[in-house]
């Protein structure tokens, strides 16, 4: 799993290739606290590289959705591969994420 992060206009995106499991969620989940505890607080998660998430994945995203929330800050989700998605929509989560269809749409929701 790689993560490229760029920021712009008040939101950081991290592009995430790879799977994100059991192996590879504590460093993307360390990557997103780190950037929140850095004062970050409109994140958005471009998975369109992402063709696996495990349980250990969602928690992580859940974990860091959280909180964002307690800081008044915006988890987006976007770009979802069909597995991924098929995944968070079997879990029920795909309701609670805010997911945007491209980057910049979810780049424009992080900040609303």
């Amino acid at each position: 799993m790689e993560m490229q992060r760029k920021s712009g206009d008040g939101v950081t995106t991290f592009i995430v290739t790879g799977s994100l499991n059991a192996t590879t969620s504590p460093t993307a989940g360390a990557t997103l606290a780190g950037t929140i505890d850095a004062g970050e607080s409109h994140l958005v998660l471009n998975l369109a590289g992402v063709d696996y998430i495990s349980s250990a994945g969602l928690r992580v995203l859940l974990a860091t959705a959280q909180k964002l929330s307690r800081q008044d800050g915006k988890l987006v989700l976007c770009e979802l591969q069909p597995a991924v998605r098929e995944v968070l929509e079997i879990s029920g989560l795909l309701t609670v994420f805010v997911v945007a269809a491209t980057e910049a749409e979810a780049q424009s929701l992080a900040t609303h």
